[in-house]
């Protein structure tokens, strides 16, 4: 579990058929072979490391699903190790587990902040809503708008300056991770909801004979 709120800007060395090399500093001060990391906002497993880099695989899976396969040796990536017990918690829940990937459509200055607009298929916006969390490449970030294919976040300049995203530009592909709690509420009111409805009313006393 992580939180959204990126530790540091790391680099690819190495990007193979499989594997990605990172090097990195902040990271590394405490990890081990296992520990888990999201690159990007996909979580990761740790399966080398020395002082200066690690070592990570990507399945299949995570390559359809995520813009980790398009990575090349240079490329900035956002890192951040898994929630610590006793630490702050300054975004909301990441999984690590990337819905999908969205196209930045536009960027708009907003005073001091940029207003940038995504595309994202609708299987992914339907957990979308304003005013709440999306992570994007792992950064935590409130959603401004939202249309039955499109949302828009508003990207200040510490956000900018600290990730990957102040990088991007119209028609890159970001990785985008929706609340997992969209998806809780979702499935609950669905999967034998009027059994649940029923045993709500018998046990309240709204049901004849009860």
């Amino acid at each position: 579990m992580f939180t959204g709120i990126i530790e540091e800007i790391g680099a690819v060395e190495s990007a193979q058929a499989g594997r990605l090399t990172i090097s990195a500093r902040l990271v590394l001060e405490d990890a081990k072979l296992g520990d888990s990391i999201a690159v990007n906002g996909a979580c990761l497993t740790v399966v080398k490391l020395d002082n200066e880099a690690f070592s990570v695989d990507i399945v299949p899976e995570t390559v359809r699903r995520t813009t980790l396969g398009e990575l090349r040796a240079g490329s900035p990536v956002n890192l951040e190790r898994a929630i610590s017990i006793g630490g702050r918690f300054g975004g909301h829940f990441v999984q690590g587990h990337i819905d999908a990937a969205g196209k930045i459509v536009s960027r708009t200055p907003h005073a001091e902040a940029v207003l940038m607009k995504f595309s994202a298929p609708g299987e992914v916006t339907r957990y979308i809503v304003e005013k709440g969390f999306v992570a994007l490449d792992g950064v935590s970030l409130t959603v401004t708008e939202r249309t039955a294919d499109s949302f828009s976040i508003s990207l200040i300049p510490f956000t900018a300056e600290h990730t990957t995203l102040g990088r991007r530009r119209v028609g890159d592909k970001v990785n985008i991770e929706v609340d997992i709690l969209a998806k809780y509420v979702e499935q609950l009111s669905r999967r034998d909801g009027s059994a649940i409805n029923a045993a709500f009313l018998a046990e309240h006393g709204f049901l004849a004979g009860s």
